[in-house]
């Protein structure tokens, strides 16, 4: 092949990369050109492709355009299923059937319908690359995927009381996996972990009061959180940017003295410091400090029989996040989905399909019933 026509990446080449191999960080700097396509190329595939637009999508990283998540979710999506099915393909032969079949393998390992939907998205945005560079003429037709939108299950009231109870109740309890270890053997949370931590009852409450995502839970500091204390009490939370929203949030009063009863603990044991993480703050590995949490979460729905929720759902951390928005959306007089979606960090779109879904008239039938004074 003329090198003047095509100098194209290849996957050993891409797997030796630090670009492209897992190891980059969100300061690293963006590699020089890796991929230069003429436009009379004929034989560019799907893996020139996406390469490409990984280095592009670097590049808006550092101009602060998307989150540095953003890209290593893309990145992660690349090399899971994109690439493996795809990527040794022609450019110009994938085309609506090429696509389908991406869809019947994600649709035959139980992805949901908005991932598939993530997917080809990618998809789409790695050829629209390809007409970018003047490699591809037009984008193909490919097949559209219907979302099928599904509530998260969160917790009634009663449901959310019996949680914090089980959760205080297993508060230094040894895990039972910890019966099934042999002498030496290893686990991947160190044996000394593996007792219910204290914090656990005081993180459920916390996120209920302060509508956080579970990705905030293992980057919150102590320098992100001001207690207000003037006609109303709070929390003034400050915390890193996600989903592309920086605006501080507020938090319910329950929020505050959860707070006050963690930065105690905390401070007996010397971990107040403002860079000192409010949860597992020992755990340096956030990711893994994450990933603990959510082991003990689960330990804690399957002793409250809470695992699944009204519609089937598995419930994870992300429950307690939509319980917080739920019960606003119940028994918060007056607010608005706007307020409430700005408070959040997401969009009344998001609000009305995967949390305001699940409500029904009779759940609030004193408004629907309610009547206008004579002046109004």
């Amino acid at each position: 092949m003329d090198t003047n026509v095509i100098f194209r990446l290849t996957a050993v080449q891409a797997a030796n990369d630090s670009a492209f191999s897992g190891r980059v960080h969100p300061g690293d700097p963006v590699p020089p050109k890796l991929l230069t396509i003429k436009k009379e190329s004929s034989d560019v595939f799907v893996r020139d492709l996406a390469m490409g637009l990984l280095q592009a999508e670097r590049a808006r990283v550092q101009r602060k355009e998307i989150a540095w998540g953003s890209w290593q979710i893309m990145s992660n999506r690349m090399d899971a299923h994109l690439l493996p099915l795809l990527g040794d393909r022609l450019a110009r032969d994938v085309d609506g059937v090429a696509a389908q079949e991406l869809i019947d393998r994600l649709g035959e390992q139980d992805f949901t319908s908005t991932t598939i939907a993530q997917y080809m998205v990618l998809l789409r945005k790695t050829l629209m690359h390809g007409v970018l560079i003047g490699v591809l003429d037009e984008m193909p037709r490919l097949p559209k995927v219907k979302i099928r939108s599904q509530p998260r299950g969160s917790f009634s009231v009663a449901e959310y009381r019996r949680l914090v109870a089980t959760a205080r109740r297993l508060v230094g309890q040894p895990h039972p996996v910890l019966e099934t270890l042999q002498p030496g053997e290893r686990f991947w949370i160190a044996r000394e972990l593996l007792y219910m931590p204290r914090e656990l009852p005081w993180l459920i409450r916390w996120m209920v009061n302060t509508f956080v995502r579970p990705s905030d839970i293992k980057s919150v500091r102590h320098r992100h959180i001001d207690v207000v204390r003037g006609k109303h009490v709070y929390l003034r939370m400050r915390l890193p940017e996600t989903k592309r929203h920086s605006q501080p949030m507020v938090s319910l009063r329950p929020a505050v003295q959860v707070y006050e009863v963690l930065r105690s603990y905390r401070r007996a044991r010397g971990e107040v410091a403002p860079d000192d993480y409010l949860f597992f703050p020992e755990l340096k590995n956030r990711e893994h400090a994450l990933a603990v949490l959510n082991f003990f979460f689960k330990w804690v729905l399957q002793e409250a029989g809470l695992e699944t929720g009204p519609l089937g759902q598995k419930r994870t951390l992300y429950c307690l996040r939509h319980t917080a928005i739920t019960l606003r959306l119940l028994y918060g007089q007056g607010i608005d989905m706007l307020t409430l979606a700005r408070n959040a960090r997401t969009s009344v779109n998001m609000i009305e399909r995967f949390y305001a879904s699940i409500l029904s008239g009779e759940m609030n039938v004193g408004l629907l019933q309610s009547r206008r004074g004579r002046g109004d």
